[in-house]
Formats: C-alpha cells, sequence, structure tokens
C-alpha cells in the first residue's frame, strides 16, 4: 500500500509514542475524512485496536506491518544517550518508588524550580493535569 502523506504522518507519530498509540492526529482531519484514513490504515493492517482500550473506546496502534510500512523495526527503540542529564531522570522515574523532586535535584544539579517545570506536565485544558495540580498544592 502507498502511503498518503497523512497516514505516514499517524503511523510516524504512532511508533513513537510510548504504546505505539495513534494520537496525533491533524487538526484538519476530521469527521468523514478520518474514519476514512483510520479505515484505510485498519483495512491494510497497519493499525489496530488496542488491546488495553477501556470497554466502548476505540482507541488504535500500530502494528508491526504499519511500522516495517514507515521503514522502522518493530521493536526497536530510540537510542538513549548513557551519562546524560535525561538518561539519568529517565532511570530515576523508572523506580517502582519513583523519584522525589529532592532526588532529580541532587542527580542532575538543576535547580528546584528548573526541575519542577520541565517534569510536571502543562496543560491547561488537561483535566488530568488540574488533578494533579490540585493535589500538588494542597501537599
Amino acid at each position: 500500500m502507498k502511503l498518503t502523506d497523512t497516514q505516514r504522518s499517524l503511523l510516524e507519530a504512532a511508533a513513537k509514542h510510548p504504546q505505539q498509540m495513534l494520537t496525533d492526529f491533524p487538526a484538519n482531519l476530521k469527521g468523514g475524512a478520518l474514519i476514512k484514513v483510520l479505515t484505510a490504515l485498519g483495512n491494510a493492517g497497519l493499525v489496530a485496536r488496542y488491546a488495553n482500550a477501556p470497554e466502548g473506546s476505540m482507541q488504535l496502534v500500530i502494528t508491526p506491518e504499519g511500522l516495517t510500512a514507515i521503514g522502522s523495526t518493530p521493536g526497536h527503540t530510540p537510542k538513549q544517550r548513557e551519562g546524560t542529564k535525561q538518561a539519568t531522570l529517565i532511570e530515576l522515574l523508572k523506580r517502582p518508588e519513583g523519584v522525589s523532586l529532592a532526588e532529580m535535584v541532587q542527580a542532575t544539579g538543576w535547580q528546584q524550580h528548573y526541575a519542577d517545570v520541565l517534569v510536571m506536565p502543562i496543560s491547561a485544558g488537561n483535566p488530568t493535569c488540574a488533578a494533579e495540580s490540585a493535589v500538588m498544592k494542597s501537599a
């Protein structure tokens, strides 16, 4: 299947997503056009339903065939530069107990206000972020 620019951009964004989900849709892709693009990708086997999607929702993930179609290797994860502050922070965040802001500051040498801004999700319209923000302020 020859991919359109829209199909390729959707698949490339999904390949970069941690769960390889299709989440970034262009603002101009709505209604019937969106359905047509997703149906074509599904019929070609390049996307499939997300197995852990909540009941009644339609979430899609890129398949190994979809990864191959954009020239990516299934199971390939981007290389992380070792010894960087980002690598250090990622390792700390992967721990089962997580990481405190004080630990991030100590490990990276960042100022507390800088580390806080870098890892705090910022989105005024996102209810999850608003709830997290309210919890942080009350702590």
